[in-house]
């Protein structure tokens, strides 16, 4: 039940987030592919409610549209990655499978971004070139930063006056 609970919203999410809601899919038939995905994965096991959910509690604190579309591409990946390894001839697992590829590629964006972070954490800030570089990109980067939380108070400020609260 988890399971299927939880992809089911998963999906939702990200297909009503980005309007990718059209008539070629039907959630009832993507439910059904769910309950049959989750015979096969057998996912009424007791353990599945042990340390609850592993992707619905991380969407919360993704607000901003863009920030979901980063995190919704990678937990799309992550599920196709789970499929690979799943009997491809049974159509259930190609119609969920077919139906994550479509929204992969309306949040491509989202895993380009997922990239740039993976590389960031590759970086070796030991390496002295590197440090050189970094330093050089500092008054930059702390621009862009500026330039981000002031927006935000401009956005906030306008709200406030716009807001009869």
């Amino acid at each position: 039940m988890a399971f299927q609970t939880y992809s089911l919203f998963v999906l939702s999410v990200i297909m009503i987030s980005f309007g990718h809601v059209e008539n070629r899919l039907n959630l009832l038939q993507l439910q059904n592919d769910i309950d049959k995905l989750k015979a096969d994965f057998n996912s009424s096991h007791s353990d599945v409610a042990d340390g609850g959910p592993i992707f619905t509690e991380r969407l919360s604190s993704w607000t901003e549209r863009n920030e979901k579309r980063i995190i919704l591409s990678q937990i799309i990946s992550m599920y196709l990655k789970m499929l690979e390894n799943t009997d491809r001839s049974k159509a259930h697992v190609r119609n969920i499978a077919e139906e994550l590829h479509t929204l992969k590629e309306s949040l491509s964006d989202g895993s380009k971004k997922i990239e740039d972070l993976k590389d960031l954490t590759k970086l070796q800030m030991s390496d002295l070139k590197v440090q050189r570089k970094a330093v050089n990109e500092l008054f930059s980067v702390l621009q862009k930063l500026g330039d981000t939380s002031s927006s935000r108070k401009r956005k906030r400020s306008q709200f406030q006056r716009l807001c009869k609260c």
